[in-house]
């Protein structure tokens, strides 16, 4: 836990997604984002690396995706503070 939302790394080899619910929808990011294919669609250029997909409750939650994400970033070096 950091900043009150969980996150989750490969020991070693450091964070690499975290989860935030906020009051409408929990915020994914992906801390290497920009390195998935298709890249998620939150950005700005403040965030860097970093990319995010925010999903709402009644959204189609697209679980293919999610899970090919999770897997790519999960390969890739993480963020360690």
């Amino acid at each position: 836990m950091r900043w009150n939302s969980p996150f989750y790394g490969i020991e070693g080899h450091g964070w690499f997604l975290s989860f935030h619910v906020l009051t409408r929808y929990v915020k994914v990011t992906f801390f290497h984002g920009l390195s998935l294919q298709p890249i998620p669609p939150g950005g700005t250029e403040r965030s860097k690396d970093a990319r995010w997909i925010d999903i709402y409750e009644g959204d189609e939650f697209p679980e293919a995706q999610m899970a090919a994400w999770v897997q790519q970033a999960a390969s890739l070096p993480g963020w360690i503070p």
